[in-house]
């Protein structure tokens, strides 16, 4: 992890802003509930920090230190995170490619087949970039959020492990998807 993202982590009981965009561009592929999963993703991540970390929506996107934006293109990849600069504080611009049909013949099929399977990856897709937005660097635990693919591992039962755990969207809100290992090292940042 970079000096950079230290930065972010520094203040006890950190305020953090935060602005998702809307769904406007038909490439991306982003459909009108995903912004409400990423606001979830977000959610989850503040509850996980114990108190130590509070997301706030700015006011407007130039004022947000993480903003979240919906892509598409780049076959392949889930999403990912760059570092901003915002009023001389050290940001996150992370991007999510919501369109399943990107991600390979396997996960486009789930999604296709099972509406709830689409949520789940957007969601995780969310909470994983947002995770190195807050600082959280990958793992190799197939366990963590943080867990990064190219140590190998079954893909699609990576996001299946996590549908199975839901009946309807909204219990997405009652299953965060963090890892007790993702939490304890976001709450050695954020204490």
């Amino acid at each position: 992890m970079s000096l950079f993202f230290c930065l972010l982590l520094a203040a006890p009981l950190e305020t953090l802003s935060y602005w998702i965009e809307p769904c406007r561009s038909p490439e991306s592929r982003c459909e009108a509930g995903d912004p409400e999963l990423a606001e979830w993703a977000l959610e989850a991540w503040q509850k996980a920090a114990g108190g130590g970390l509070r997301l706030a929506k700015a006011a407007a996107e130039s004022k947000a230190r993480i903003r979240i934006y919906w892509v598409g293109g780049r076959a392949g990849l889930y999403g990912e995170m760059r570092p901003i600069v915002v009023d001389g504080q050290p940001g996150a611009a992370v991007y999510v490619r919501p369109d399943l049909a990107q991600l390979g013949p396997e996960v486009a099929a789930a999604g296709r087949a099972d509406r709830l399977f689409r949520e789940t990856v957007v969601y995780l897709t969310c909470l994983h970039e947002t995770g190195h937005a807050l600082g959280l660097a990958h793992t190799a635990d197939f366990d963590d959020i943080m867990y990064f693919f190219g140590h190998g591992g079954d893909v699609v039962e990576y996001f299946r492990r996590y549908r199975r755990k839901l009946a309807a969207r909204e219990d997405i809100r009652k299953h965060s998807g963090i890892s007790p290992a993702d939490q304890a090292r976001l709450r050695t940042r954020y204490r």
